[in-house]
C-alpha cells in the first residue's frame, strides 16, 4: 500500500501503539499477540492488524508480535530514527512549558532554536536554549537549516511570522496558533494543537456521560 492511500485515522492510531509498546517493553514483555495487544488497548484485533498491514507484515502467524521489533519498526515509520532541527517561535508561558516538558529527541526532533518579540523574554535560558530576538530567525535559519517550527505566537503574528519562515525552508508547524496554515499555505505539513478545542470536546462527553452509558 503506497504511503498516499493510508487513512490519517491509521496514521494518527501509529504514536499510540509507538507509547503502548514501549510500557510492554519496559515491563517485560517480549512478544504479544493482536489479540492481547486488542484487550490492552481497547482497539479490535482486526483493526490492530489491519493498521500494521498498511506498512509490512510484522507479525508471525501462532506467535504474534515480536514487542521490540515492532517498537522500533513503528518508530522508523514515524520518522523517529532520524532528529528533525526545529525553532519554536514564541517563548512565553506556553513555549517555555513545551520546550522544557517535551523529550523532543524521543519524538524525532532537535530543537536548536528559541525566539520571542519581548526584550525581557531576549537573553534568557530556555531549555538550555538562549532566546534570540525574532529579528534573528531569517539569519539563524540560513546558518543552521531548522526544517520545522513551533508556533506558539498571537495569531495577529503568525501570518507573516509563517511568511517568512517559510522562505527560511521551514516545511513543517506544530501549531498552536488559531491562523489556519493550511487555506493559504500549500506544501507545508502542519499540526494544530488547538487546547480550548480539546477542553470543549470534554464539555460536551461529561455532559453527555450519561447517555454515552446507555
Amino acid at each position: 500500500m503506497s504511503k498516499s492511500t493510508i487513512s490519517n485515522s491509521v496514521i494518527r492510531r501509529l504514536p499510540r501503539y509507538y507509547r503502548f509498546l514501549g510500557e510492554l517493553e519496559h515491563n517485560g514483555y517480549i512478544r504479544i499477540s493482536s489479540r492481547e495487544l486488542s484487550e490492552k488497548m481497547g482497539l479490535t484485533a482486526s483493526q490492530i492488524r489491519q493498521d500494521f498491514n498498511c506498512f509490512g507484515e510484522f507479525g508471525q502467524q501462532g506467535y504474534g508480535y515480536n514487542v521490540s521489533d515492532l517498537r522500533f519498526e513503528i518508530g522508523k515509520i514515524l520518522g523517529l530514527d532520524t532528529l528533525t532541527p526545529m525553532i519554536l517561535l514564541g517563548a512565553g508561558n506556553l513555549g517555555k512549558a513545551i520546550a522544557t516538558h517535551i523529550d523532543f529527541h524521543n519524538k524525532g526532533f532537535d530543537l536548536i532554536g528559541a525566539f520571542d518579540v519581548n526584550p525581557d523574554i531576549i537573553g534568557k535560558d530556555l531549555g538550555g536554549l538562549k532566546v534570540k530576538s525574532i529579528e534573528e530567525v531569517g539569519t539563524f535559519c540560513a546558518e543552521n537549516k531548522p526544517v520545522a517550527a513551533i508556533l506558539c505566537v498571537p495569531m495577529t503574528s503568525a501570518e507573516k511570522l509563517v511568511n517568512t519562515l517559510i522562505e527560511c525552508g521551514i516545511k513543517a508547524f506544530w501549531n498552536f496558533t488559531h491562523y489556519d496554515l493550511k487555506v493559504l499555505h500549500k506544501g507545508i505539513v502542519v499540526e494544530n494543537v488547538h487546547l480550548g478545542d480539546s477542553l470543549t470536546t470534554l464539555s460536551y462527553g461529561l455532559n453527555n456521560l450519561e447517555s454515552n452509558n446507555k
